[in-house]
């Protein structure tokens, strides 16, 4: 079975949000091979609790108030649909704290995935400069401390920051939000 299309995250499981799971989701009643492992809020506890689909359809949130990325978490100049989108009928992502959601091109971005500087090297190295230029210009760190940020990047490790990924749906640009506990 096809997983439904997210505009604004369009590789759940890539990103670890949608994992491979034969529980039963809370909204539909199903068990459909996938369950979403990101963040819900919700006065009703739905941790690893919903399919996909139903996150796509809006039926969890129209059933439990249900909402997948903190709407306190948009930049200015994101309309007030594409906010409704995200939070309401798009999976969201594990931040260590609370996640927030870069906006480009008066559109938010898309999200692709939390990654480290390892990753960053490997696989998406044309990025690095653009990571150090956010370090500098838009968390106000230089010198040898952004230099010590960027070379502790870690996708999956406790303590240590993590970058979250994102791509702009109209120009292509990369953006970014760090976080750490």
């Amino acid at each position: 079975m096809d997983l439904p299309q997210f505009r604004y995250h369009p590789d759940p499981i890539r990103s670890g949000s949608v994992v491979e799971s034969q529980e039963m989701c809370k909204s539909c009643g199903q068990s459909r091979g996938y369950i979403y492992a990101g963040p819900v809020y919700s006065e009703e506890e739905l941790d690893d609790a919903i399919c996909p689909w139903c996150i796509a359809d809006g039926s969890a949130h129209k059933k439990f108030d249900a909402e997948f990325v903190d709407s306190n978490g948009f930049r200015d100049g994101v309309p007030e649909s594409v906010m409704e989108e995200i939070s309401q009928r798009t999976p969201g992502f594990n931040a260590w704290q609370t996640e927030e959601w870069p906006a480009c091109c008066n559109d938010a971005m898309a999200f692709l995935m939390p990654t480290g500087i390892e990753e960053i090297r490997k696989d998406m190295y044309e990025v690095e400069g653009a990571v150090m230029g956010y370090i500098v210009q838009e968390m106000q760190i230089s010198g040898g401390a952004a230099r010590k940020l960027l070379e502790s990047l870690r996708k999956d490790e406790s303590g240590q920051p993590t970058l979250y990924l994102f791509q702009c749906l109209h120009c292509q640009r990369h953006g970014f939000h760090i976080d750490w506990v």
